[in-house]
């Protein structure tokens, strides 16, 4: 089992050395699990021609069914503990707060009766700031490429892919062709999200620039329907796609993502309070996967 979930901290992180951190571990003993698990499934778990190593499918399917399993012996220890009560100051990203975190308040709220939440609004530097000054509890924020802070304690619970949208009529089939034709709504590159979609924007069409920065995925949206242009953002949220004038355009194999997660300082690990709301969090991405 150490193995799998050393795995799945590769999977996560990106990188052995990291994994290792995480684990407590060196990293040459990680990179030894890797081989052995390989051997025992016949098959490789990560791409290690290039100048950092990417976890093949496999992997992250292997990855995932670990992680549920974690979830899950969690949750019947959660279930078999004290009732939870008391304040959690959470704070969590824009996106999130619009998206997945009403669910997870209600799935929250319906087994914890008791339990009083306080949120803080903000984009991710700003919350792990707050985080590690002891303003709140606990965060729901994008992860670092490089992993995140190793003084602080972090649970992924989405992977989420960005995608180009366009206006609804936009004749374009292509992302390269829409870049080329329309002008690009930059996501505001100040976020680490934005930096994302701008280096892949910038990949596929080096000398294009932008006409305008937005910093928020639901305005952008706005936008776009509008006719004002076309953006690469982490998929929009669902009542944003089903209620505005756009198209999706998926970006192939090597399309960028971001990671979301909960975080919380290490001394709140077994907050039985940040314990449920991970466990709410979890409960609602299931129920956004399970939508089209």
């Amino acid at each position: 089992m150490s193995a799998l979930q050393t795995l799945a901290a590769a999977v996560s992180r990106g990188s052995f050395a990291a994994a290792a951190a995480d684990v407590g571990v060196t990293a040459s003993a990680v990179s030894l699990q890797m081989k052995q698990l390989e051997a025992w499934f016949g098959r490789p778990l990560f791409d290690r021609s290039g100048r950092s190593i990417q976890p093949t499918e496999l992997a992250r399917e292997i990855a995932g069914t670990v992680q549920r399993f974690v979830d899950d012996v969690h949750r019947h220890r959660v279930r078999t503990s004290p009732a939870v009560a008391g304040l959690l100051r959470l704070g969590a990203i824009p996106s999130v707060q619009t998206s997945t975190l009403p669910a997870a308040v209600r799935i929250a709220r319906q087994a914890h009766r008791d339990l009083e939440v306080r949120f803080l609004r903000a984009t991710s530097a700003p919350l792990i700031a707050e985080l590690n000054g002891g303003g709140i509890d606990a965060a729901v924020v994008v992860r670092p490429k490089g992993g995140g802070s190793t003084r602080l304690h972090w649970r992924d619970l989405a992977r989420e892919p960005f995608v180009l949208v366009a206006p609804e009529r936009a004749p374009e089939r292509d992302a390269r062709s829409l870049l080329r034709q329309h002008p690009w709504i930059r996501y505001d590159t100040t976020l680490t999200g934005g930096r994302t979609a701008a280096d892949f924007v910038q990949r596929l069409c080096p000398e294009l620039r932008p006409s305008i920065d937005v910093a928020d995925t639901d305005a952008i949206v706005a936008m776009v329907a509008e006719g004002i242009g076309v953006s690469v953002i982490p998929r929009p949220r669902l009542a944003m796609r089903r209620g505005h004038a756009i198209r999706e355009i998926p970006l192939g194999a090597k399309a960028p993502h971001r990671t979301i997660s909960l975080v919380c300082r290490p001394a709140d690990v077994e907050n039985r309070r940040v314990a449920a709301m991970h466990e709410a969090l979890v409960a609602a991405y299931r129920e956004t996967e399970a939508l089209p």
